[in-house]
């Protein structure tokens, strides 16, 4: 081999490793210089009023993080777990059950999670409701009734609902009538408030929402039965972020004044944000796997 055959290959390997180095480079960059922060939704009420009650958090969130912040509302949990396992959105509020499957599948990040104004506890509960004059009194009544759920990866509108009637000997398959899943929380409640359905399971903090935004009456859409505490739904940013922004957007989210929490209904009345590991939600998976559900 010559000497300028030498110099040749070792000049070619060299300008090799710098085109790898600057690809490398710019993938991160594209990261770290995020110029958009695009938060994603799951559906709780109508896409539209969602959007103007979360514009004051946008709006405080662009303000402290000095980018743009974008919300949009996805079409059920599965399509929001989907965006941000494609990368289409960067932070998104998810159930429990939720975010579980996000973390799997995702690689998503749980940040903070919502303090309730009514209880001083993160935790919420799944309740059980029938429309009054049913004759369900109690779960062992739902046998041979028909059932709706809010969507198979709800946590309170179907997880923990499926393991209350498993504990009970319930099998939905086997012992309703029929059941369906009805998309959202609001769904569930206004089937049974219009006796489209006998009975239905839904949270605690979307019943007492509607219950004080006159869309349904206690009286009318009566709880049969309410959970033990499940942990509370999770703010939550993509993993692959860089450290320094998602500490930044956990602080704004903990900084955040009541103010402008207050204007958010949807999600359980909520006075403060605090941290939150990925440990705190080793109870749903548990769940999931007694259940035999697969985290996918």
């Amino acid at each position: 081999m010559t000497k300028i055959t030498r110099l040749w290959q070792s000049g070619s390997l060299l300008i090799l490793l710098l085109i790898v180095l600057a690809l490398l480079g710019c993938a991160r960059g594209q990261v770290g210089q995020l110029k958009v922060l695009r938060i994603g939704l799951i559906p709780a009420d109508d896409a539209a009023e969602m959007l103007r009650q979360y514009k004051p958090v946008a709006d405080y969130l662009a303000g402290k993080l000095k980018m743009k912040v974008e919300v949009q509302v996805t079409d059920d949990y599965t399509a929001a777990i989907e965006a941000m396992r494609n990368k289409h959105i960067e932070m998104a509020w998810f159930g429990p059950f939720s975010y579980v499957l996000a973390a799997k599948e995702a690689g998503a990040e749980a940040v903070v999670v919502g303090t309730r104004r009514d209880t001083g506890k993160s935790t919420y509960r799944t309740v059980f409701v029938t429309k009054a004059g049913s004759g369900i009194k109690k779960l062992e009544d739902l046998k041979g009734r028909s059932v709706a759920f809010v969507d198979p990866a709800s946590t309170s509108g179907y997880l923990i609902p499926r393991k209350i009637l498993a504990d009970q000997g319930i099998d939905p398959a086997r012992d309703f009538s029929t059941f369906y899943y009805a998309g959202t929380h609001n769904a569930v409640e206004l089937a049974v408030k219009n006796g489209t359905v006998d009975a239905g399971a839904d949270s605690d903090t979307s019943y007492n929402r509607m219950v004080n935004a006159g869309e349904i009456d206690p009286k009318v859409n009566v709880i049969i039965h309410t959970s033990e505490p499940i942990p509370g739904s999770p703010i939550v940013v993509r993993g692959d972020l860089p450290q320094d922004l998602k500490d930044k957007i956990q602080q704004a989210l903990i900084d955040m004044d009541q103010q402008t929490i207050y204007q958010v209904k949807g999600w359980g009345d909520i006075e403060k944000y605090e941290k939150v590991t990925d440990s705190a939600y080793d109870i749903i998976r548990d769940t999931a796997r007694v259940l035999n559900l697969e985290l996918k």
